[in-house]
């Protein structure tokens, strides 16, 4: 039977986010913000384990309690998020998962993601011939620029911001990245982007304004409040 795994990179340092430390590891709401993350996924039924991609040089001492025990972690992050991503789906071949399971790739910063998205996500793409991800129809108006003006106004129909998780299937999206990582994964965004390059069009699933990704100093202090809020 097919199954259902998720991936998250965790490998970056996270340089935007004027941090001390890598801004996976920041405290939100009294833990560390990956864990947010990952005991978010750990309460989708449909995932079957979980795969935590860590820098070689990552010497962070993991918390015990909430540690979900389907979920492991691996040190082979890359340069790289496409890299890190890469090096994920091979050690997941290597273990033996099937390349017609599904990987869900998630980012450990995006911490305020709901387990009934990522299950709405599942639902929705699992009898997919591509896959999907969790996305946002763009809210507001938006520009071009040229030397710090406006150069066009774009219009905002059929524009969506994407998001992840990001599903598809192991072996498919282990292969489309396999294709551009010599050249260093240029061009390679997110997932998506990927298997766009295949001639594919992945399935947009609508997720959340919510399910933003921690960026930027500002974004703890709201990341935190609504933490704190469905506490």
């Amino acid at each position: 039977m097919t199954q259902f795994h998720a991936l998250i990179p965790c490998a970056g340092s996270g340089s935007r986010a004027g941090t001390a430390q890598p801004k996976q590891y920041q405290r939100l709401a009294g833990l560390p913000m990956v864990m947010h993350t990952v005991q978010a996924l750990a309460q989708v039924s449909q995932l079957g384990t979980g795969w935590l991609v860590l820098s070689p040089q990552d010497e962070y001492l993991w918390p015990t309690p909430g540690w979900p025990a389907r979920f492991r972690r691996v040190a082979c992050g890359g340069v790289s998020r496409a890299e890190s991503v890469f090096n994920g789906l091979q050690a997941m071949l290597a273990a033996g998962l099937h390349g017609q399971d599904w990987v869900l790739v998630h980012d450990a910063a995006r911490c305020l993601v709901t387990p009934e998205s990522v299950s709405r996500l599942i639902e929705s793409c699992q009898h997919d011939a591509v896959g999907g991800l969790l996305a946002l129809p763009l809210p507001d108006t938006l520009k071009s620029e040229a030397d710090g003006r406006v150069a066009a106004t774009v219009p905002r129909e059929h524009k969506w911001l994407a998001q992840t998780p990001q599903m598809f299937r192991l072996q498919v999206l282990h292969d489309a990245l396999a294709e551009v990582a010599g050249s260093g994964f240029v061009g390679i965004t997110d997932e998506a982007s990927a298997i766009e390059r295949l001639g594919l069009k992945p399935r947009l699933v609508e997720g959340s304004a919510q399910n933003f990704k921690v960026t930027y100093p500002a974004d703890f202090a709201l990341a935190e409040a609504i933490l704190r809020s469905r506490a």
